[in-house]
Protein backbone atom coordinates (compact mmCIF):
# COMPACT_ATOMS: atom_id res chain seq x y z
CA UNK A 1 0.00 0.00 0.00
CA UNK A 2 1.21 3.29 -0.70
CA UNK A 3 -0.66 6.59 0.32
CA UNK A 4 0.72 10.31 -0.68
CA UNK A 5 0.14 12.68 2.30
CA UNK A 6 0.57 16.49 1.88
CA UNK A 7 0.92 19.51 3.47
CA UNK A 8 -0.91 22.25 2.16
CA UNK A 9 1.85 24.36 4.34
CA UNK A 10 4.77 25.72 3.04
CA UNK A 11 6.23 25.09 6.62
CA UNK A 12 8.91 21.97 5.98
CA UNK A 13 9.76 21.83 9.54
CA UNK A 14 5.69 21.13 9.70
CA UNK A 15 5.87 18.12 7.48
CA UNK A 16 8.69 16.73 9.30
CA UNK A 17 6.29 16.04 11.98
CA UNK A 18 3.90 14.63 9.76
CA UNK A 19 5.94 12.71 8.37
CA UNK A 20 7.23 11.44 11.44
CA UNK A 21 3.91 11.25 12.69
CA UNK A 22 2.80 9.40 9.83
CA UNK A 23 5.94 6.54 9.91
CA UNK A 24 4.95 5.53 13.29
CA UNK A 25 1.13 5.45 12.60
CA UNK A 26 1.58 3.39 9.63
CA UNK A 27 1.03 -0.62 9.27
CA UNK A 28 4.38 -2.52 8.14
CA UNK A 29 4.37 -2.05 4.30
CA UNK A 30 2.41 0.98 3.68
CA UNK A 31 4.79 3.24 1.93
CA UNK A 32 4.78 7.29 2.24
CA UNK A 33 5.01 9.76 0.17
CA UNK A 34 5.37 13.05 1.96
CA UNK A 35 5.11 16.74 -0.18
CA UNK A 36 5.23 20.00 0.80
CA UNK A 37 2.94 22.70 -0.79
CA UNK A 38 5.26 24.72 -3.63
CA UNK A 39 3.42 27.68 -2.73
CA UNK A 40 1.21 29.23 -0.02
CA UNK A 41 1.49 30.32 3.61
CA UNK A 42 3.71 28.92 6.36
CA UNK A 43 0.23 27.86 8.32
CA UNK A 44 -3.43 28.20 7.26
CA UNK A 45 -5.53 30.16 9.74
CA UNK A 46 -8.25 31.70 7.66
CA UNK A 47 -10.73 30.88 4.81
CA UNK A 48 -8.24 32.64 2.31
CA UNK A 49 -5.44 30.73 3.12
CA UNK A 50 -7.17 27.69 3.02
CA UNK A 51 -8.46 28.34 -0.62
CA UNK A 52 -4.57 28.64 -1.53
CA UNK A 53 -3.37 25.65 0.11
CA UNK A 54 -6.40 23.78 -1.18
CA UNK A 55 -5.47 24.90 -4.61
CA UNK A 56 -1.63 23.95 -4.16
CA UNK A 57 -2.59 20.63 -2.51
CA UNK A 58 -5.23 20.18 -5.98
CA UNK A 59 -1.36 20.88 -7.77
CA UNK A 60 0.39 18.28 -6.02
CA UNK A 61 -2.50 15.56 -5.69
CA UNK A 62 -2.26 15.60 -9.51
CA UNK A 63 0.87 15.48 -10.44
CA UNK A 64 1.59 12.64 -7.69
CA UNK A 65 -1.23 10.45 -7.61
CA UNK A 66 -0.45 7.64 -10.04
CA UNK A 67 0.99 4.96 -8.40
CA UNK A 68 -0.52 5.37 -4.48
CA UNK A 69 -3.56 3.91 -3.42
CA UNK A 70 -4.72 6.96 -1.41
CA UNK A 71 -4.50 10.87 -0.80
CA UNK A 72 -4.41 12.61 2.60
CA UNK A 73 -4.94 16.44 3.16
CA UNK A 74 -2.48 16.71 6.07
CA UNK A 75 -4.18 20.12 7.23
CA UNK A 76 -6.55 20.16 10.16
CA UNK A 77 -9.59 21.51 7.83
CA UNK A 78 -9.13 19.68 5.18
CA UNK A 79 -8.67 22.46 2.45
CA UNK A 80 -10.15 21.25 -0.53
CA UNK A 81 -11.20 17.79 0.54
CA UNK A 82 -14.42 16.74 -0.85
CA UNK A 83 -13.47 19.06 -4.53
CA UNK A 84 -10.17 16.68 -4.57
CA UNK A 85 -12.68 13.75 -4.07
CA UNK A 86 -14.52 14.64 -7.14
CA UNK A 87 -10.99 14.55 -9.41
CA UNK A 88 -8.67 11.89 -8.23
CA UNK A 89 -9.23 8.13 -8.58
CA UNK A 90 -8.47 7.05 -5.01
CA UNK A 91 -9.69 7.86 -1.40
CA UNK A 92 -8.93 10.67 -0.17
CA UNK A 93 -8.94 11.57 3.65
CA UNK A 94 -8.02 14.77 5.61
CA UNK A 95 -7.11 15.44 9.07
CA UNK A 96 -10.35 16.89 10.25
CA UNK A 97 -12.84 14.37 9.14
CA UNK A 98 -10.28 11.57 10.14
CA UNK A 99 -9.97 13.06 13.37
CA UNK A 100 -13.48 13.69 13.76
CA UNK A 101 -14.18 9.82 13.26
CA UNK A 102 -12.00 8.57 15.31
CA UNK A 103 -13.67 11.26 18.34
CA UNK A 104 -17.00 10.04 17.69
CA UNK A 105 -15.91 6.26 17.90
CA UNK A 106 -14.33 6.72 21.48
CA UNK A 107 -16.70 9.35 23.00
CA UNK A 108 -19.51 11.73 22.80
CA UNK A 109 -18.51 14.85 23.00
CA UNK A 110 -15.42 16.05 21.68
CA UNK A 111 -12.85 19.32 22.59
CA UNK A 112 -11.08 20.95 20.12
CA UNK A 113 -7.11 22.39 21.07
CA UNK A 114 -6.10 24.69 18.48
CA UNK A 115 -2.80 26.40 18.26
CA UNK A 116 -4.93 30.05 17.28
CA UNK A 117 -7.69 32.07 18.00
CA UNK A 118 -8.02 33.29 14.50
CA UNK A 119 -8.06 29.82 13.12
CA UNK A 120 -11.00 28.37 15.23
CA UNK A 121 -13.79 30.01 13.34
CA UNK A 122 -12.72 27.48 10.13
CA UNK A 123 -12.61 24.37 12.87
CA UNK A 124 -16.09 25.04 13.97
CA UNK A 125 -17.29 25.61 10.22
CA UNK A 126 -15.23 22.52 9.25
CA UNK A 127 -17.12 20.87 12.31
CA UNK A 128 -20.55 22.05 11.19
CA UNK A 129 -20.13 20.73 7.99
CA UNK A 130 -19.81 17.24 9.06
CA UNK A 131 -23.04 17.54 10.86
CA UNK A 132 -21.25 17.66 14.31
CA UNK A 133 -21.89 20.41 15.87
CA UNK A 134 -24.12 19.49 18.46
CA UNK A 135 -21.50 17.13 19.82
CA UNK A 136 -18.56 19.92 19.95
CA UNK A 137 -18.10 20.51 23.65
CA UNK A 138 -15.67 23.73 22.30
CA UNK A 139 -12.60 24.81 21.10
CA UNK A 140 -9.57 25.94 23.62
CA UNK A 141 -6.74 27.80 21.62
CA UNK A 142 -3.25 29.10 22.38
CA UNK A 143 -3.24 32.57 22.68
CA UNK A 144 0.30 33.78 21.99
CA UNK A 145 2.52 34.72 19.50
CA UNK A 146 4.02 31.62 17.21
CA UNK A 147 7.74 31.78 17.01
CA UNK A 148 8.56 28.71 15.44
CA UNK A 149 5.42 26.73 13.69
CA UNK A 150 7.28 24.00 13.92
CA UNK A 151 8.49 24.00 17.52
CA UNK A 152 4.62 24.53 18.76
CA UNK A 153 4.77 21.47 21.01
CA UNK A 154 8.19 22.43 22.52
CA UNK A 155 7.15 26.37 22.52
CA UNK A 156 4.25 26.08 24.17
CA UNK A 157 3.71 22.41 25.68
CA UNK A 158 2.64 23.10 28.83
CA UNK A 159 -0.24 25.65 27.56
CA UNK A 160 -1.67 22.87 25.53
CA UNK A 161 -1.73 20.17 28.35
CA UNK A 162 -3.76 22.99 30.23
CA UNK A 163 -6.12 23.81 27.46
CA UNK A 164 -6.77 19.79 26.62
CA UNK A 165 -7.38 19.73 30.82
CA UNK A 166 -9.90 23.31 30.86
CA UNK A 167 -11.83 21.31 27.83
CA UNK A 168 -12.01 18.20 29.88
CA UNK A 169 -12.94 19.75 33.30
CA UNK A 170 -14.77 23.10 32.14
CA UNK A 171 -16.41 21.97 28.20
CA UNK A 172 -17.33 18.43 29.18
CA UNK A 173 -14.85 16.97 26.68
CA UNK A 174 -15.15 13.31 26.58
CA UNK A 175 -12.07 12.70 24.11
CA UNK A 176 -9.58 15.12 23.45
CA UNK A 177 -8.60 16.04 19.54
CA UNK A 178 -5.19 17.89 19.02
CA UNK A 179 -6.24 20.30 15.83
CA UNK A 180 -3.46 20.73 13.37
CA UNK A 181 -0.24 19.39 11.56
CA UNK A 182 2.08 21.50 13.65
CA UNK A 183 0.62 19.13 16.79
CA UNK A 184 0.92 15.92 15.37
CA UNK A 185 2.40 13.11 17.49
CA UNK A 186 1.51 15.34 20.22
CA UNK A 187 -1.23 13.07 21.28
CA UNK A 188 1.65 9.92 21.84
CA UNK A 189 3.40 12.14 24.33
CA UNK A 190 0.05 12.99 26.34
CA UNK A 191 -1.58 9.67 26.31
CA UNK A 192 -2.08 8.37 29.77
CA UNK A 193 -1.65 11.93 31.07
CA UNK A 194 -5.69 13.50 30.32
CA UNK A 195 -8.47 11.56 32.04
CA UNK A 196 -9.65 11.08 28.22
CA UNK A 197 -8.45 9.55 25.38
CA UNK A 198 -6.12 12.08 23.20
CA UNK A 199 -7.18 12.02 18.96
CA UNK A 200 -4.52 13.17 16.40
CA UNK A 201 -5.26 14.01 13.15
CA UNK A 202 -2.31 12.33 11.66
CA UNK A 203 -2.16 8.79 12.45
CA UNK A 204 -6.14 8.91 11.83
CA UNK A 205 -5.73 9.85 8.50
CA UNK A 206 -3.19 6.96 7.93
CA UNK A 207 -5.32 4.28 9.68
CA UNK A 208 -8.69 5.42 8.23
CA UNK A 209 -6.99 5.54 4.79
CA UNK A 210 -5.14 2.20 4.91
CA UNK A 211 -8.87 0.56 6.07
CA UNK A 212 -10.17 2.48 3.52
CA UNK A 213 -7.88 1.12 0.60
CA UNK A 214 -8.34 -2.54 2.33
CA UNK A 215 -11.85 -2.25 2.01
CA UNK A 216 -11.90 -1.74 -2.07
CA UNK A 217 -15.04 -0.14 -1.69
CA UNK A 218 -14.85 1.65 -5.15
CA UNK A 219 -15.52 4.94 -6.87
CA UNK A 220 -18.24 7.12 -7.36
CA UNK A 221 -19.58 7.42 -10.96
CA UNK A 222 -22.71 8.79 -9.90
CA UNK A 223 -23.58 11.68 -7.33
CA UNK A 224 -22.32 14.45 -6.15
CA UNK A 225 -18.80 12.72 -6.39
CA UNK A 226 -18.71 11.52 -9.60
CA UNK A 227 -15.82 12.61 -11.78
CA UNK A 228 -16.11 16.34 -12.82
CA UNK A 229 -17.67 16.46 -16.49
CA UNK A 230 -15.39 17.02 -19.95
CA UNK A 231 -15.87 20.93 -20.72
CA UNK A 232 -13.24 23.85 -21.95
CA UNK A 233 -10.57 25.06 -19.94
CA UNK A 234 -7.78 27.13 -19.59
CA UNK A 235 -4.41 27.64 -18.06
CA UNK A 236 -4.36 24.46 -15.32
CA UNK A 237 -1.22 23.08 -14.66
CA UNK A 238 -0.69 19.77 -17.24
CA UNK A 239 -0.99 17.68 -14.47
CA UNK A 240 -4.77 18.98 -13.76
CA UNK A 241 -6.03 19.51 -17.12
CA UNK A 242 -5.04 15.60 -17.43
CA UNK A 243 -7.18 14.44 -14.78
CA UNK A 244 -10.38 16.40 -16.21
CA UNK A 245 -9.58 14.70 -19.58
CA UNK A 246 -10.09 11.37 -18.23
CA UNK A 247 -13.65 11.49 -17.08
Amino acid sequence: MRLLVINPNISESVTDLIRAEAERAAAPGTALTVLTAPFGVAYIETRFEAMVGAYATAQLAAEHVDGHDAVIVAAFGDPGLAALRELLPVPVLGMSESALASACLLGHRFGIVAISRRITAWYRETVESHGLIGRLAGIRHLDAPLARIGGVQEDHGAALVALCERAVDEDGAEVIILAGAPLAGLARSLAGRLPVPVVDGVSSAVRHAESLVALAPGRAQRGSFAPPPVKPHRGLPEAIARLLARR
